[in-house]
């Protein structure tokens, strides 16, 4: 009796064992999955939004990104995409509003620096259209963090070097970053 319910408990866990290969075969070989695994391969980004957390005087800051390419190194760059960041105080009368386009984005592991240039603004200063401005942020995954170039200077006056930016000391309090870090292709591997 005893050997019969192994052979039963054994034949059991083989079939569950063999039909979770063949679904998790199937899962990895389908058309949507080959696709994103070739997708996701293919070049670093930095995407999403977020709010930061500014503790006890109530300001209101936002970043948001949809980040892609590569910063321009060995290869030529490729980086694109968009920015916004706002920052306004409690009671909504102090603050401005900002929006680029990705001039450079370099990543390394969960961490990706880029910078843009201003190309709309409500601030009140009108010299910060034009200017190149840099982010840093850390997919921390629950806490991702950010930092920015503005920190030791105005953006009016500053002159930010393209994937330069400070160290992500703000966290996020809601929203969520996702770096996705890929190498970038060697010149060999660009001309085939």
């Amino acid at each position: 009796m005893r050997y019969a319910r192994t052979t039963v408990v054994g034949g059991a866990l083989a079939t569950v064992m063999t039909l979770g290969l063949l679904a998790g075969t199937a899962t990895a070989g389908s058309p949507a999955a080959e696709s994103a695994e070739s997708e996701k391969a293919r070049e670093s980004s930095l995407t999403g939004s977020a709010t930061m957390d500014r503790g006890k005087n109530g300001d209101r800051v936002s970043f948001s990104f949809d980040a892609h390419g590569f910063a321009p190194t060995n290869v030529r760059g490729t980086s694109r995409g968009t920015f916004r960041f706002s920052h306004h105080s409690a009671d909504g009368k102090r603050g401005a509003t900002f929006e680029g386009r990705i001039d450079c984005l370099l990543t390394g592991g969960p961490i990706a620096t880029a910078t843009g240039i201003i190309t709309r603004s409500d601030h009140h200063d009108r010299r910060v259209i034009g200017k190149r401005v840099g982010f840093t942020v850390y997919d921390n995954g629950k806490h991702d963090r950010v930092g920015y170039s503005w920190a030791v200077d105005t953006i009016p006056t500053m002159n930010v070097p393209q994937c330069l930016s400070a160290a992500p000391y703000e966290t996020a309090k809601s929203g969520d970053f996702t770096v996705q870090h890929v190498l970038p292709p060697t010149p060999v591997e660009e001309g085939r």
